[in-house]
Parts: structure tokens; sequence; C-alpha cells
């Protein structure tokens, strides 16, 4: 799952007081931008293994800091902290804490098994990424509907189209993830291609959502 996973943000964002779009998609990400961080020091490790899924060569096989049940739980916790601190709201806060946490669940539905609860086996993933007939539109119709209820629930000044701009931006970057050339190893292209990606992606976020309001 890639841009599957910022339909939480988007529906957060319709919130009234809630967190800033941008933020809400670093938040969408966050424990895979700590996944990243973590490979290049190897604290964290993954290695390319063609053929262990049908939509995915990664072998995702130590991940205990980031993606167990635990690690994105005390991510989401301090993720939540940082934006109360920012905001002074509760509900902003705690809109931010469940977007990350949101990570593991959707992780959970797509991923072979290698996510954890408390980082020790045993590691779990119901394997959607054996079914692409079934994991694409899964992940199309989420971010869809997500997109859907953000524009209904949100406003914006007459002709802009900010938000249409990000979505084919995702539409493009779902396209390089599923049908464009994989890394044949492990290298530290990997996770900064992740981090840049991430950072464009919140960063149109940030700017798709910086005019439009919660609608009455």
């Amino acid at each position: 799952m890639f841009i599957g996973h910022f339909a939480p943000a988007l529906i957060a964002a319709a919130r009234p007081k809630a967190a800033g779009l941008g933020t809400l998609f670093v938040g969408a990400q966050l424990v895979d931008i700590g996944f990243a961080v973590l490979l290049v020091p190897g604290v964290e490790a993954m290695r390319i293994v063609p053929g262990i899924s049908a939509m995915n060569p990664m072998d995702l096989y130590h991940m205990p800091y980031t993606h167990s049940l635990l690690g994105t739980l005390l991510w989401a916790a301090g993720f939540g902290a940082l934006v109360w601190l920012a905001t002074r709201h509760r509900a902003a806060a705690t809109g931010a804490a469940l977007v990350v946490l949101s990570h593991w669940f959707i992780d959970l539905a797509v991923h072979i098994p290698d996510l954890t609860l408390f980082g020790a086996p045993p590691k779990l993933g119901f394997g959607l990424w054996n079914h692409p007939a079934v994991a694409m539109p899964l992940e199309l119709a989420l971010i869809g509907g997500a997109f859907f209820y953000y524009a209904r629930r949100t406003r914006a000044p007459k002709g802009d189209r900010r938000l249409w701009v990000l979505a084919g931006l995702l539409l493009f970057a779902q396209a390089i993830d599923w049908f464009g050339p994989k890394e044949p190893a492990y290298s530290l292209a990997i996770p900064a291609t992740m981090l840049l990606a991430y950072a464009l992606l919140a960063g149109v976020a940030g700017w798709a959502g910086a005019r439009r309001t919660t609608a009455a």
C-alpha cells in the first residue's frame, strides 16, 4: 500500500480544527519515513528478494521500531504530542495520532507476514500483495473515496485546482510504484527515494490544502 495510506489523512483533514493536510500527509507515512531513516545506519533492515510477493520484491525482515504495533503506537503518540504543542487543539492532535496509527492496520491487509505486535514473532500480514486484482482496486478505492469525502467537506476559492494537482501527482507516484523499474538489490537509493517522495507529496498536500476551509 502506498497512496492508500493517505486516505485517513484526507478524511481527518476534513474535520473542524484538524491539523493541516500537509502535516497529516506526513503522519500518514511517518512510520515509513522512520523506517527509511533507520535503514541508513542499519538499525532496521530489508533486502530485495524477487518474487517474495507478486507486487513487491522487498523482504522487510527487520522493522521492530517502526512496523510493530507497539512501535506504531509510540510514533502516533509522539506525533500527536507535537501537533498538540503546535496547535493546542486536542482534536487536531487526536486526529493526527490516529492517522499515524492507521498505517499499521492498512499495512496488515497488504503485507506478507512481516509486521509484529511488539517487535518479535509472530509475524503478521494478510498478504494482499499476492493478489494484485484485489490490492490495486482496493488502493484506488481508498484514495478515491477519501478525495471525494475531502472535496465535499471542504471549500476552496473559485477556480482553485490545487487539489486535483495533488490527485494527479498521487496517481503518477502510484503508477511508478506499480509499473516502474525495481531496484535489483538494496542500496541507499531506496531510503533516499522514499524520503524524497514523501517530502514531495507532503509539500504538495500542504500547498493543496492551504486555501481550503471546512464546509459549514
